[in-house]
Parts: structure tokens; sequence; C-alpha cells
């Protein structure tokens, strides 16, 4: 994967997505018609300047000055300090190394056990990258093609309209483009609805376009990739995903399931708001149901050494061509140019890859995931330019850490005049965060869901 270095202007950013995302739909037939890699390189400019293409030939950007992480560690610590928040853990990694693996606050408010680095935590969202990655690997062995008809491992799969299903593709589950309305059946899962219930019910839910054609992100449809990996190994998807990559990089507190993360030695309790502080649950068996889009539980250690290898520092697990297709963008996502104070300004340009999300981020690509269900939250962004990984999660509802990741990108990128943390978590005198006006949502399922924040 080869990577731009240094800005480049705001003014070209949508020219630039728009090229990126035009290359890549006509590139896409040619690289989903071949089992092997390659082809979607993940570059900035139409044509690289040599200097560019002779600096980084393995796909790995020069090693760049690390950043000094005290800071963020310190504001960590401000972010749990008086009862702000339960919990929290950050991984940062750079230039193939781990500058910082540490948990902050505790598991349970009730009963202060702390959080540290083997500390596990539910992923929700955060577990589709890892579905795009153990599809891509099978990718690579020439056991799947992207453009893998699902239907061929699926028989039973129907949409509504004549011929639709045929037409989904492997690549098109990963990338939301089945032509399902946005987040469809996931009131009923939160319901407690059998996933392959609700698959069959597809038949009949409404369609926005033919399949390819449109994104609207899913958990349920999404999730029928599982199937496809099971079809196409004779391996239940949980473990094939242990076998392919907890195993070899060395995520041992990682797992799938309502049981993995009960049966892990430590684990953070998810938290809602009530009672004028935090109230721990036990969490819910509901987006487990849909393990390639929500199931992975993982401490901060072995998100760590995830990123180490998302960045191109492990390729006898994940080669950098593989990479390079998986951090590739295949549908523009504008409607993430708004939310968080820090997307509306700093985001010009989004779109969504294999599992992953890719922004323009005042002129640098971000690689980016958030996710959120019932009591936990989480985000992990890779910055290929700084050859920078960040992962940040913590076990309630409370928005107030998601300032934390772009907070640690502008230092990367030496960005100034971004504010994305409330001014309390640096004040001297902490406030209870319980003391502040309690807000309703999130306190049921229902209003929250294995989802981009």
């Amino acid at each position: 994967m080869k990577h731009t270095q240094g800005a480049r202007p705001m003014k070209d950013s949508s020219t630039r997505q728009a090229w990126r995302i035009g290359l890549v739909a006509a590139l896409l037939p040619m690289a989903l018609g071949s089992a092997a890699q390659g082809g979607l390189k993940w570059q900035g400019t139409a044509t690289p300047s040599p200097a560019i293409a002779q600096a980084a030939p393995s796909g790995i950007p020069a090693a760049t000055p690390p950043l000094d992480v005290r800071n963020f560690e310190a504001i960590a610590q401000q972010l749990v300090a008086g009862g702000r928040i339960p919990g929290l853990a950050v991984a940062i990694v750079q230039n193939g190394r781990v500058l910082s693996a540490r948990g902050y606050g505790v598991t349970d408010a009730r009963n202060g056990e702390p959080v540290d680095a083997h500390t596990v935590f539910r992923l929700a969202s955060l577990s589709k990258s890892f579905a795009g990655t153990v599809t891509g690997m099978l990718v690579n062995d020439g056991v799947l093609r992207w453009d893998s008809r699902l239907t061929d491992y699926v028989p039973s799969f129907r949409l509504s309209s004549p011929d639709a299903a045929q037409q989904v593709t492997v690549a098109d589950l990963l990338s939301h483009r089945t032509g399902l309305t946005h987040n469809a059946y996931d009131r009923d899962l939160e319901g407690n609805a059998d996933f392959h219930a609700l698959t069959m019910k597809m038949a009949t839910a409404p369609m926005t376009c033919a399949p390819g054609e449109c994104y609207a992100y899913q958990n349920v449809a999404f999730s029928l990739v599982g199937d496809v990996v099971f079809a196409a190994t004779g391996q239940f998807y949980s473990e094939e995903v242990a076998r392919r990559i907890f195993k070899p990089l060395g995520m041992h507190d990682a797992s799938y399931g309502l049981e993995g993360i009960e049966a892990s030695a430590r684990w953070a309790k998810p938290h809602v708001r009530g009672g004028g502080g935090w109230v721990p649950l036990m969490p819910k068996p509901n987006y487990y149901r849909v393990a390639p889009a929500a199931g992975v539980n993982a401490s901060i250690s072995d998100m760590a050494q995830y990123l180490i290898a998302q960045t191109g520092h492990r390729p006898d697990v994940l080669p950098a061509p593989l990479l390079a297709t998986l951090h590739a963008p295949l549908i523009a996502t504008p409607g993430e140019l708004r939310g968080a104070a820090w997307r509306r300004t700093r985001l010009s340009s989004a779109g969504y890859a294999l599992g992953w999300r890719v922004f323009d981020y005042a002129g640098h690509d971000l690689v980016f995931h958030g996710g959120a269900v019932q009591g936990y939250r989480g985000a992990m962004a890779l910055l290929p330019d700084r050859d920078l990984g960040i992962a940040i999660l913590w076990n309630s509802e409370s928005a107030l850490p998601s300032g934390l990741l772009p907070t640690i990108i502008d230092s990367a990128l030496g960005l100034a005049g971004g504010q994305w943390l409330d001014e309390e978590v640096v004040a001297p005198e902490p406030t209870m965060y319980a003391n502040q006006p309690a807000t309703p949502a999130g306190v049921d399922a229902s209003a929250a869901s294995a989802s981009p924040e």
C-alpha cells in the first residue's frame, strides 16, 4: 500500500475521493475476478511522484518520529477521574511498535476492579473489519473471490426484486451495497429475533437500489458473510477468525460471543446512566447473534497487535496487497461528514471499503471504524502516512471519550485549532460525570445499536 506524505490542499479532496472511488469501480471487476490480491493500491493522487513511489516500496512509509503519548495517557486518566466514565482502554501503535496500551478506570462501577491492558471489552461494529480481513485471507488463498455470488453459498437467500439476490457478491456484503434499506431488521434483532429467520424475511424487505449500486449500513445482511465462510471452508466463522487472525497475531484475550466475554479472566461490564450515576449491566446477547457484524471481544493488548498488522507490519499474516484491497473505498458515504464536531471540521470526503470506513481527514487518508452496543463504545483508526494506529474502547454509553481519537490524530498531523474534548476533561478539579444532567439515551437496547457513531 502506497501512502502519500504531508498535508494536501482541502480544495482537492473531493476530486481525489471521486477519482479514487471511480478508479476502484473501474478496477474492481479485474481485481475481483482474480483469486490473488493486487491492483487496488490506495493512493492519494492520480499520479504519485517517483519520490513517493521510491520512499515506500513495501507499502509502509519511512519511520516517522514517534508520538509523545504521555499527554494522551494523562487525558485518558482524566476521562475516568471522578467517575466521569467507568472504564477506558487506549492503544497507540506507530512504526510497528506499541507506544501505549493501557487501561484506566474500573471494570464495574460497583466493585472498583481496575481496567488493565488485558481487560476484555465488547467491540461491537469494530468487528466488521475482522470479517473483511478473514474474507480477504480466503480470497488470497483462492478459496473465495470478491465477486463470488452469495447465492452460490447460501442458495436460500432471496430479495424482493426479481433476480436481485443472484447479483449480491461477497464484496457487496462487506461494503453494505446489498440494496436493502439502512439497518434492515436491526430492531427485530434487538427484540431477540433469530438471525436466520431475519435473513429469510429479506425476501419481502423493501429495496432502495439494485445490489452494488448504493450504500446502506447493515448488521444482519452483513453477517451473511459468516455463512459464506462456513460454506467455503467447513469451519464455523468464529473458529476461522480465531485460527487466521487471533492466534497468529497473539490476540490471546480475544473471543467471540456472550460466552466468550463471560469466560474471560477479566472483562469490563457495560454501563448505562441511572440513579445519578453509572449502573453496570450484564451484556445482552442480541448483537452477538450477528458475529461478523458485532461479535468480537478483545482487550486493548489484542487491539494493539491487530493495529500493528493492519498498518502493514505483519506481512506474514496480512500481506500489503491484501491490506491495500481491504482499505480501498468502494462506495461514497457522504452522511459520515455530519455528526461530531471533528467530522464536520476535519472530514471532506468519506467512503466505505471492506469492513472499514475511509475518510479524507484534513487532506490525509484515514481508515476508521466506530461501534456502539448497549453499554459499550469504541473507535479505531489507521493513519497511513504517519504509520499510526489508534484504538479506544470504553464500557459506557458516554460520548465523552470520542474526542480523544481526533485529538491524537491532530497531534500526529500537526494540526491546530481543534477542541474535540470537553474542557472539563483537562480541568484541575474534575467534576463527577454522574452529577451532570442525565440523558435517557441508551438506557435500553433500542436506543443503541451495533453501528458506528
